[in-house]
């Protein structure tokens, strides 16, 4: 059975982590403590292992151990607690009772259902909104999209990663719906989270062009023309992550056994 994230609860789950383990050293001052210090460090920790999920540097099935997060970043287990429960909420991270915190290990079906997902909702979204935009919509997504291009150009992996993520969440807000919005979130934050995992980057540049066609399509009300642009897009992004995925599954038993093989032919 794959390890993969749970959808979101109401209330953010508790960690599931062993408590049998001394607390990890004295706590710094004002860590744990609510206000400005505590905020500012758990934004600190989060934002730091975002940013390690999203440039690929913790790989899939991942252990992430409170008392290790807590060394490295000088604050206490409690404040990394709520910033692992915060990410297993955001269904980045998968929370196991009793064993704790790891880095999403999806299956090829998980990947598929994800952005099967993806697409049902992504193209009725365009389907009602195409042609209905208003100047200000429009201009907030060509806004989005120069920034995404500018960030490719600066060549910052995990951030192009997350726009071309949030372009995706700002169309479907237009549409006005929280429903939509929360279940998008979330789908959203999966296949972020497979390409990191699976996708190289040299293959990021393609987002932002496309996105700037699919606002063009948009703006000229050209409905089946948006939704195929959508469709092929999404398509395209599966098949690498599961070429990826699938590949990262299967054991190369060529190179594992290259020295018996080698032996055997002598």
């Amino acid at each position: 059975m794959s390890r993969t994230a749970a959808p979101p609860s109401p209330l953010p789950p508790a960690t599931g982590m062993p408590e049998d383990a001394p607390h990890a050293g004295p706590a710094p001052a004002g860590d744990d403590a609510p206000g400005n210090a505590g905020q500012q460090i758990e934004a600190r920790v989060y934002a730091a292992i975002s940013q390690a999920l999203l440039s690929g540097k913790l790989r899939p099935g991942m252990p992430l151990r409170e008392r290790n997060l807590a060394q490295a970043f000088d604050c206490t287990r409690g404040a990394v607690r709520k910033v692992l429960a915060r990410l297993g909420f955001e269904g980045k991270l998968v929370l196991e009772p009793n064993r704790g915190a790891f880095v999403p290990k999806p299956s090829l079906d998980d990947i598929r259902q994800t952005y099967r997902a993806r697409r049902v909702l992504e193209t009725g979204v365009i389907a009602s909104l195409c042609g209905n935009l208003g100047e200000a919509q429009l201009a907030a997504l060509d806004a989005h999209v120069a920034t995404e291009v500018r960030s490719h150009a600066d060549g910052t992996h995990e951030r192009s990663i997350r726009l071309a993520g949030e372009f995706h969440l700002v169309l479907i807000g237009m549409a006005g719906s929280a429903e939509l919005d929360a279940f998008a979130r979330q789908l959203v934050a999966k296949t972020e989270l497979y390409k990191a995992l699976y996708d190289p980057a040299e293959f990021m540049h393609c987002a932002p062009t496309e996105h700037a066609r699919l606002v063009g399509q948009l703006r000229d009300g050209k409905t089946q023309a948006a939704i195929a642009l959508a469709t092929a897009h999404l398509d395209e992004l599966e098949t690498r992550v599961l070429t990826r995925a699938a590949a990262a599954e299967t054991p190369d038993f060529r190179a594992i056994f290259a020295e018996a093989f080698a032996g055997a032919a002598t």
